[in-house]
């Protein structure tokens, strides 16, 4: 299997269950640029993969506000390098090509939990990239049979996630505070609501959709549960054993922001028999660890 982004917080924890699953693996070159076409032609040729799995992407949601340009060359325009250098393999591999639930925009309570089926209406440069890349997914399978799974995996987080995102920023704060005594949280929208999953839940049920998703399709990835920001906030707090304010900055709040986010994994399961196996205190305890290391 021929892994993108392998380098990143997803990718190293799909490697280490690709390893303990004793699959044959290729890592896509970290310093590959994944907008070089001819270079991820080369790359892709080199490998001779029978799967591909596509994380490598710009993730960052407020990021995409402050350069969407660069949002789209690497989340739409990397996914169709990507798509035809596989096509032109003597044998396409089958492609995983990872999305995002941001796609779906803004919802409403009557939508929720959200199904696969459910109108894409993205709000951010991010989400728009995102839908981009699985509409040359789509093409690539209806114009060309390669075998395109798509999935829309909602938030997750774990150990080793960037500080830039909202539950490892949390925790780090909070193990500053708990170290040294004082300080504040500072926080963005703690009204929001997230479906909140377990990284290392989601890199299973990846690899599962790579064995038995079918072409074509598009999967939630999800623990159709919801939990809001300020729940995970005191919680965190409550792991450290510490209690400080929580303060709202300004720069921590999207231009446009979703209330509440929370999915159905029903096709996922029905297709794999995935479930989650961690929950959530596991998780936070493990993020907090992390940052309190």
């Amino acid at each position: 299997m021929l892994v993108t982004g392998s380098a990143g917080f997803v990718g190293g924890w799909l490697l280490q269950h690709l390893r303990a699953c004793r699959d044959d693996i290729v890592e896509l070159d970290p310093a590959l640029d994944i907008t070089d076409r001819a270079a991820v032609f080369k790359a892709v040729a080199a490998a001779g993969a029978d799967a591909v799995c596509h994380l490598a992407a710009q993730a960052s949601v407020g990021g995409s506000w402050d350069d969407g340009g660069r949002t789209f060359d690497v989340n739409a325009m990397g996914t169709l390098h990507l798509v035809d250098a596989a096509s032109g393999c003597p044998s396409p591999p089958r492609l995983l090509l990872v999305g995002s639930a941001e796609v779906y925009g803004r919802v409403t309570g009557a939508d929720l939990p959200i199904g696969e089926d459910h109108p894409l209406r993205p709000v951010s440069p991010y989400a728009a990239s995102k839908a981009a890349a699985e509409m040359i997914g789509i093409q690539a399978w209806l114009g060309r049979g390669v075998e395109v799974i798509r999935v829309r995996p909602f938030n997750h987080t774990g150990p080793g996630q960037r500080p830039d995102f909202v539950v490892p920023s949390l925790a780090r704060q909070i193990a500053e505070a708990a170290r040294s005594g004082a300080g504040a949280l500072h926080v963005g929208n703690l009204a929001a609501r997230r479906d909140l999953t377990d990284v290392r839940d989601v890199v299973r049920a990846y690899r599962a959709l790579l064995e038995k998703g079918v072409p074509g399709e598009v999967y939630n990835v999800c623990s159709g549960r919801s939990v809001g920001i300020d729940q995970v906030a005191l919680r965190l707090m409550e792991l450290a054993g510490i209690d400080i304010p929580m303060v709202v900055d300004p720069d921590r709040v999207r231009p446009v922001d979703l209330p509440d986010l929370r999915g159905s994994c029903r096709r996922l399961v029905d297709a794999t028999g995935w479930a989650p196996e961690m929950d959530l205190d596991t998780t936070l305890a493990d993020v907090l660890a992390s940052a309190l290391s």
